[in-house]
């Protein structure tokens, strides 16, 4: 029983002499670089990056060429026609239309484009107009007819009408043909003197032209200087 424990204790040390010599005789693992190992990471590192900014520059697509569109020419319209009214229609009405016979003028020498609302009024001296009698605007007349013409007109001054004042016709401004003439107030006259507040009717006595066709007489009051003042009124007749 000794004799088997001791040869069993004999054969364990004899194979672990003999494993220790097959180990002393091996070479032994090289030792690693590590500056090597990090050129090494770092270069596959580089490798990776380029491949994948290869492969993006592949993914994306180069840019089409824009294609620049040459300007339209812009269309030049034409000058559009002015077309005159035509009996009045779209025309606005003033907001003073002033009643047939009556155009207030500051001067006895029309002017262009007067308005209504122009002064009429001359120192202490004025007048507005307030109605008329027939014949009224283009009425028919018949030819070499007598017909008397009155138009009422109100003292809207603080000079009385009295000696020298007159309702004088205007034959610059009227139809040569319409054979007009002043009414004069004269002295010892009161009745005929026109207090301020107070209207006065002149009335005229005219014939009609014996040649057909449309005709105008003119008339404005005028003070005992010839200065004028109040409304242009006139008579406005057709002979046929």
């Amino acid at each position: 029983m000794k004799f088997s424990k001791s040869r069993w204790l004999v054969s364990t040390l004899m194979l672990a002499v003999i494993l220790s010599s097959c180990t002393l005789g091996a070479t032994p693992a090289p030792t690693e670089d590590v500056g090597a190992i990090q050129t090494q990471a770092y270069s596959i590192v580089l490798t990776q990056v380029a491949m994948q900014q290869t492969q993006t520059a592949l993914a994306v697509p180069s840019p089409l060429p824009t294609n620049t569109l040459a300007p339209l020419p812009s269309p030049t319209l034409g000058v559009l026609p002015t077309f005159a009214p035509v009996g009045g229609f779209g025309t606005p009405a003033p907001f003073n239309t002033q009643p047939p016979g009556f155009t207030p003028l500051a001067s006895p020498i029309p002017t262009l484009g007067i308005v209504s609302t122009v002064t009429t009024k001359n120192g202490c001296n004025d007048a507005t107009y307030m109605g008329e009698t027939a014949p009224l605007d283009k009425a028919v007349v018949a030819a070499e007819k007598n017909f008397s013409k009155g138009w009422t007109l109100f003292n809207t001054g603080t000079c009385t009408w009295d000696e020298g004042y007159s309702f004088t016709f205007m034959p610059a401004l009227s139809s040569p043909e319409v054979k007009g003439y002043n009414i004069v107030l004269k002295a010892n006259a009161p009745e005929d003197y026109t207090a301020p507040q107070h209207s006065q009717t002149f009335i005229v006595k005219l014939t009609a032209p014996k040649t057909p066709g449309e005709y105008k007489g003119y008339w404005k009051m005028t003070d005992e200087a010839g200065a004028f003042f109040g409304p242009l009124v006139y008579v406005w007749f057709v002979v046929q």
